[in-house]
């Protein structure tokens, strides 16, 4: 019983992340019409992270008993840790991996694509674990 609620729960949290990722590469896109892409991907990430956050809390996980700026502040702390592995997976397939093998069919939007979606699982256990975890199961 207990595996089923876990798999519901990881494709919840897929369903919502995905939403949120469409959030992301919309943000960047607009944003790169107004700054370097580079820039345009960290600021992307918030606003995808303030959906994720929300929809995660609101449709993915169980009551934490923490208050909602606690939630929120663990919630960005694994998003640090996501955010790192967007970026270098985004600017690196753009900058360096796509150019030396002549790929360059949309190679930002495909780059940022790829990065958007590595951080899935281990963005899964750390608000699972952290972010949303009760106060009995991640301490005080």
């Amino acid at each position: 019983m207990a595996g089923a609620f876990v798999v519901g729960e990881f494709g919840r949290f897929l369903l919502t992340g995905g939403v949120a990722a469409g959030v992301n590469v919309a943000a960047r896109w607009g944003l790169s019409h107004a700054m370097v892409y580079e820039a345009a991907v960290a600021l992307a990430y918030l606003a995808g992270m303030a959906t994720a956050y929300l929809l995660s809390r609101a449709f993915v996980f169980a009551r934490s008993g923490r208050s909602v700026t606690d939630e929120a502040v663990r919630f960005a702390l694994v998003n640090v840790v996501a955010l790192a592995q967007v970026w270098i997976v985004s600017v690196g397939l753009a900058r360096l991996v796509f150019p030396a093998i002549g790929f360059e069919w949309h190679a930002e939007d495909v780059a940022h694509l790829i990065g958007v979606v590595i951080p899935a699982v281990t963005s899964y256990f750390g608000h699972r674990h952290f972010s949303f975890s009760s106060r009995r199961e991640g301490g005080a």
